[in-house]
This record gives C-alpha cells, structure tokens and sequence, in this order.
C-alpha cells in the first residue's frame, strides 16, 4: 500500500526501530524492495536518485508509484538528494510526496534559502521534504565528495535550519560515508546525542551500506528513522551482470530474475538489521491513519493527544 513518509518514520521512531530506504532504477529493483518487503512483513521505501529521474523520467516514477499501492505492505515513494527545483517540480507533477531537497552542496546560508524555497512549494502539493546539513563524503551514481569538502553536522546549526527551512526529516553527518567505507567506520554518537536532543523531526542516515549491526542499532537508540541504502544493493545487482556476461548464451529473463534474486537478499538482511521485520501491522493502526493524513507538526500533536487519551483510559480502568 502506498503511504506517507511522514507516517513511515513516526511510527518506526515510536516502536523503536527505523526504515530502509533503498534506490531504486529499473523494474528489477522495484521488485527485489517490494518482494523482500512483502516476504518479511516490513515496510519500506523506495527512492529515486536524480541521477534515476533523469534516465526512467516520469514513466520510472509511475512504475515506483504503482508498485507500492499494489504492495500487500506499507511503502512509500522518494525523490533522493534533489538540487534541482526543475527535478523537483517533475517528481511533485508526478505525484511523489517526499522529497530530499539537498542544498547541502551549498555554502549554508545558500542551502537555507534553498531549502525553505523547496519546503514551501513541496508543502503546498501535499509532500514532506528532507533536508541535509553538513555534508558526506564518498561516490554515489557518479557524485564525489572529497573527505577534505566533507562537514560534519552542527547541532547549533542545526536548531536554526529546522526552524527556518520548517523541513519534516533531516539527514545528518556524523561520519557516515556514500559509497564503501575505505577504513573502519567511526560515527561521531554523541554529536548524534546532541542532535537529537535539540531538534523533535525525525533524523536520517545516508550512507547505511557498510555499518556494522553495533551501529546501526545506537543510531536507533539515538533517533535515526531511516537510513539510505545504495552501494551494496547496486552492487549485487551488478555482480549477476558481470557473471551473466560470460556465458555463452545467456537468456535475459533468467538474468534479470538471478538480479532480482540477488538484491533481495541484500535488502532481506537490512531490513531485519533495521529491525522493521514484521512491523508492517504497526503501519495499519488507527494511529498509523492520523499520522498518515498529517504534517509532523500536526503529528507530534496528534501523537500527545493519543498519549494523553491512553492515560485517561487507564486512570479509568484503575476507577472500575
């Protein structure tokens, strides 16, 4: 079924795990998310690159689009690490809800107004939008960042870009890496800690490929609600290519089938890693509904006045 990202990332940040978001660039990846999505009961998303956008256009848009609202689970539809506002005019004509506005290219002041310029008219065709300071290092679909241009995230800074941008979500830095990570990864968590503490939207980690369990799991206990996965599920995607390409007479639906076979195991293993396994009920609760139908604002309200009627209930229970 296809549902909100707003929905997605409040009900994961409520019970304790988060949502994996895997890009996605043909038939074949739609399918390997929805199939190990609908195999393990979990939700999921699926993200488009602008890179991915720029290729399937419009018609890569509707396949995603018509994918999840024939899931037997939950799922949403994004647009990935947008710079552009032609890019994401495209994607809101063409009925993507969520969307990253990723000004983080840009001198801070810049990736402000850009943000909130993307913000607003994202929030006035019905979309959420996340946002990025700071910036990763690492390749992803052609895009390098040099360790050296890499920031981390400033929690100061970071007060200041929610309020001003009124984003939904925010993808922070704390040393996570696009791409491989060339040496063991180290993630800064109290600088995470600090982040959380200060800002109430949900916070996203780009660059999930790679973590270890160890962290993955703090970054949950810290407050991420969605981490981005690409390199490895692009990887064995192309792993089946390149063995495909040495027999002799390869048939074409049978290697697109082994791609299939292989980047479901992939995304199978990150979803029971993000610990969203048979979480999918959660996501049809009439909580679930309310937050679907909402902005975070209003979700974080509603989220009080559920918590508020539960106490009253139990005050009651008590009197009987």
């Amino acid at each position: 079924m296809l549902t909100s990202t707003t929905e997605l990332l409040n009900t994961a940040r409520r019970n304790a795990y988060a949502i994996g978001a895997f890009n996605v660039y043909n038939l074949e990846g739609v399918k390997a998310v929805i199939d190990a999505a609908e195999a393990l009961q979990s939700p999921a998303m699926l993200q488009l690159h602008p890179s991915a956008l720029k290729y399937g256009k419009s018609p890569l848009v509707a396949l995603c689009m018509e994918a999840a609202r024939k899931s037997k689970v939950p799922i949403s539809v994004h647009l990935d690490h947008s710079t552009s506002e032609k890019d994401i005019n495209l994607a809101l004509t063409a009925g993507i809800k969520s969307i990253m506005a990723d000004g983080s290219p840009m001198p801070y002041e810049k990736n402000l107004i850009f943000t909130r310029e993307m913000t607003a008219l994202s929030h006035a065709n019905g979309a959420v939008v996340e946002a990025e300071i700071g910036r990763i290092s690492g390749t992803e679909d052609g895009l390098t960042i040099a360790e050296k241009e890499a920031k981390m995230t400033d929690p100061i800074e970071a007060v200041e870009f929610v309020k001003e941008t009124k984003v939904d979500t925010l993808a922070v830095t704390i040393g996570n890496v696009h791409g491989k990570y060339l040496s063991e990864p180290r993630l800064d968590f109290p600088r995470l800690a600090k982040i959380r503490t200060l800002i109430s939207i949900p916070l996203v980690l780009h660059g999930a490929s790679g973590l270890p369990e160890s962290m993955i799991n703090e970054s949950i206990k810290l407050g991420v609600s969605k981490f981005n996965v690409n390199t490895e599920v692009r990887e064995a995607y192309m792993d089946v290519l390149k063995t495909s390409s040495s027999l002799s007479d390869p048939d074409l639906l049978e290697v697109m089938e082994k791609a299939i076979d292989a980047m479901r195991s992939v995304i199978s293993d990150k979803l029971q890693l993000f610990g969203s396994a048979g979480k999918a009920y959660l996501h049809q609760s009439p909580y679930a509904e309310i937050l679907s139908a909402t902005t975070d604002v209003e979700a974080d309200a509603a989220d009080e006045l559920i918590n508020v009627r539960q106490r009253m209930l139990k005050r009651m229970q008590r009197m009987n």
